[in-house]
């Protein structure tokens, strides 16, 4: 069995950093590009992330190699484009906004509420409290028609994290779509009635350390630190420990394009950068455990994100499983995961689906009730297009209105919620 320092470790990262193509970047022997050369290397990627994005059908692997790069999808409109892209989600057949009934007689809703109510710092600084209120509101009623329409899925403390940071980027409907799917894919362990999956997937993280450095590994293992220091990375998608939402964001271009298991690989990577501050700790549970949780703010994350993949690819989960006497049949994020990733490879780009959508207007409205409900941004203006052009003949005028508020990229700073801060 090959075994690693952690010296030997970083070596290897970083030479496999350097010999990367990143979408053209360069660096020097320090690895730090010129201004020019960055700007350079970010024009070609944002050409090949465009030309993925409008191929017909989506270039999803190259689309999944952008977020994952370096840089990851770089701008917060690409993220809008590509992250429903990642998980198959047609835009332009989104689910209505739920409707307030949604709220009535649903078993999680005091939880949700109360776990809303303490997001309060999850939202840009300086944003009006009205604003706020209304994002509230609508992070409420995304997770219970989520969680309405798969009576199999069970709310935990920390779903409210990730949902947000979708919300605060794609909008409610995109959101409310990419939350059903992450829920039975990426997500799906977390969301059993008890935490035994959620275990099974923390249950990686020691024998990942065990294979790149043994003696930090025994280390832990001395301690008694156990993995759930890392409980709240794995279940929000480290939303919840990130004070600014740029870092959150990059994490979530890398892991929505990539392995379930990922996060714990990257969970895996933190330790092993913080090494040295580990071993020179007291070898004491609640010491150490002290040490852990508390994540750094300023973590080099490109270079942690090009670790995780490198891990990864080295001791990929079926490795782990078998030399750590874990099923991973027993992960349904992990058993499904090789048919959802097939199931992105076909999909449409948005022009070829906006003619589409424009072409069969309103007709979609003969969905079942079973069904998510054709509701893009486009399909109602058809129908108040042709109730303009009737009214234009009978001599009347109408205005159209719609007001819409930007939610801005500002740092956040983020309260622990009760439960999370147990861990």
């Amino acid at each position: 069995m090959l075994r690693y320092t952690t010296w030997t470790f970083l070596i290897v990262m970083k030479k496999s950093n350097k010999n990367k193509n990143n979408a053209g970047g360069r660096v020097n022997e320090y690895g730090n590009a010129t201004r020019g050369e960055t700007e350079s290397w970010k024009k070609q990627k944002l050409v090949q992330i465009h030309q993925a994005f409008n191929s017909d059908p989506v270039d999803i692997e190259t689309l999944r190699k952008a977020a994952v790069s370096d840089g990851g999808l770089l701008t917060n409109e690409l993220r809008r484009k590509v992250w429903p892209k990642l998980l198959n989600i047609n835009v332009y057949d989104l689910p209505h906004r739920p409707g307030r009934d949604v709220r009535e007689n649903h078993k999680d809703y005091n939880q949700i509420l109360l776990d809303v109510r303490r997001s309060m710092k999850r939202f840009p600084k300086g944003m009006p409290a009205s604003q706020r209120a209304v994002l509230q509101e609508q992070l409420t009623d995304m997770m219970l028609e989520v969680l309405r329409r798969n009576p199999q899925l069970h709310y935990y403390q920390g779903y409210h994290d990730v949902a947000v940071s979708l919300l605060l980027l794609v909008g409610e409907r995109t959101a409310i779509a990419m939350l059903h799917t992450l829920s039975n894919h990426h997500l799906r362990d977390f969301m059993d009635p008890t935490m035994d999956r959620t275990k099974h997937i923390l249950n990686y993280l020691m024998p990942i350390l065990e294979q790149v450095d043994k003696e930090l590994h025994d280390f832990l293992i001395r301690s008694e630190v156990g993995t759930i220091f890392a409980l709240s990375w794995l279940i929000t998608w480290y939303g919840h420990v990130l004070s600014e939402f740029r870092h959150t964001l990059r994490l979530y271009d890398f892991f929505l394009a990539s392995h379930p298991l990922m996060p714990i690989y990257l969970a895996a990577t933190i330790v092993l950068h913080r090494e040295k501050e580990v071993r020179q700790s007291e070898c004491d549970m609640a010491m150490v455990h002290l040490l852990l949780s508390r994540i750094p703010q300023d973590l080099p994350y490109e270079l942690l994100i090009g670790q995780a993949q490198a891990l990864f690819d080295r001791y990929p989960p079926p490795l782990l499983a078998k030399r750590a006497a874990l099923q991973s049949r027993t992960s349904l994020s992990i058993s499904t995961f090789q048919s959802f990733q097939r199931s992105t490879l076909h999909q449409r780009p948005d022009s070829v689906l906006r003619r589409i959508t424009r072409e069969r207007g309103c007709s979609a409205s003969r969905r079942g009730p079973g069904e998510w409900a054709v509701a893009s941004t486009e399909a109602p203006a058809l129908g108040r297009g042709n109730r303009m052009v009737k009214m234009a003949v009978w001599g009347l005028s109408a205005t159209l209105g719609a007001a819409v508020f930007a939610v801005a990229q500002t740092a956040m700073q983020w309260g622990p919620d009760v439960l999370l801060q147990l861990f």
